[in-house]
């Protein structure tokens, strides 16, 4: 079938992406799923950094690549007869489909898969492939999603069936934003009621992690980022400080006396990361979520590591199982515990995917949610 997706033809691109236009809107043919996938028609996507640093160069991936990880649509047709979704499921898809028979699936750690990290950096489908071709040419796709489109053949494991009357531009959040957010802090740092928790970074994943931290009893939260919007819709959100990182060290140790319990860095940048290592107190946990540079490397004391118990871990995805959790955060959604709607910034037409990236490089918006 014909279907119109968003095309990144090479990275690298100098902004501004509005002039620029390294993403264009082409009419792909797209093949029909085969067995253990689905067709769908996309109705919500976000935009999200882990986009922008393709189309900037910091994450290499193969061209030309049809953009888009964050996204919800509708099943119009299975692949397998026996499929558990039916048409007209409404499904949340996630970035990484994990085979579930590799060694770190049989562990539990499905986000950690192996095949389907590799089937990611190929740009292709888990079971191998391409489903989108421009005149006969390969398209490569991004993350199994490639959800910047009107349509999408994805594999039943990319997807998580919610139900059908959430309105998909919050449904579209829980693919990445949420899931990862909100899993670095229940799934990855395993936060308790009480302990004290700082996160630097407020974009969609920073600020869904500080819903997350306020969901599961964290005293007192506390927000760090440079714009001043997102530092006020922090404290509207619950922190108890929200600072401009000159005075983050500062404000940890006045709210806290010894440290942050735990450090959450969604920035993806060495020197916060550093930064928020610091801040964590003797005995703390410092994770990160952000995705850097591969060429920027960490540096920190290494002594501290051992003489002061720290622990800093990394966490992919929110270390979560999909299919376990987008339901009990959509369930936490609806108890009004994550008000996940307050990270949505804009909503607007594909068409205005360029202009779009242009407002996230400059930190001024959230979660752009494109509508095709």
């Amino acid at each position: 079938m014909k279907i119109t997706a968003a095309v990144l033809d090479a990275i690298g691109a100098a902004a501004p992406y509005a002039t620029s236009r390294p993403l264009r809107l082409a009419e792909l043919d797209l093949a029909p799923p085969g067995p253990g996938e689905l067709l769908l028609r996309i109705d919500a996507a976000g935009l999200c950094h882990s986009d922008l640093s393709v189309v900037n160069g910091d994450r290499v991936r193969p061209t030309p690549m049809a953009l888009g990880h964050e996204a919800t649509g509708i099943v119009e047709a299975t692949g397998s007869a026996d499929s558990a979704f039916a048409v007209g499921d409404r499904v949340v898809l996630s970035f990484l489909p994990a085979c579930g028979r590799c060694a770190d699936c049989g562990a539990g750690e499905g986000y950690l898969c192996a095949p389907a990290a590799a089937a990611n950096g190929a740009g292709v489908m888990l079971t191998g492939g391409h489903r989108l071709h421009d005149h006969g040419a390969d398209i490569f796709h991004h993350l199994g999603v490639s959800g910047f489109a009107t349509h999408a053949v994805v594999d039943e494991r990319s997807a998580v069936k919610v139900d059908r009357d959430i309105p998909p531009e919050i449904a579209a959040l829980f693919g990445c934003a949420v899931l990862t957010g909100v899993g670095a802090v229940v799934n990855s740092a395993k936060v308790r009621p009480g302990e004290s928790v700082v996160v630097y970074g407020l974009g969609g994943v920073g600020l869904a992690a500080l819903l997350g931290a306020l969901a599961s009893g964290a005293q007192p939260v506390i927000a760090v980022d440079p714009v001043e919007s997102k530092r006020i819709l922090a404290l509207e959100l619950g922190a108890a400080a929200a600072v401009a990182p000159d005075e983050a060290a500062a404000t940890v140790k006045a709210l806290t006396g010894r440290g942050a319990d735990v450090a959450i860095e969604t920035v993806g940048k060495a020197a916060v990361l550093a930064e928020a290592y610091k801040v964590t107190r003797r005995g703390g946990r410092t994770v990160t979520v952000g995705l850097p540079n591969p060429a920027e490397l960490l540096s920190i004391p290494a002594v501290s590591l051992v003489g002061d118990g720290k622990t800093l871990m990394g966490s992919y995805m929110g270390s979560a199982i999909p299919s376990r959790d987008i339901p009990r955060y959509i369930a936490l959604w609806k108890a009004g515990r994550l008000p996940v709607e307050r990270l949505l910034t804009s909503t607007g037409p594909l068409s205005g995917i360029n202009a779009a990236l242009d407002e996230l490089a400059s930190g001024r918006a959230i979660r752009q949610i494109l509508v095709p």
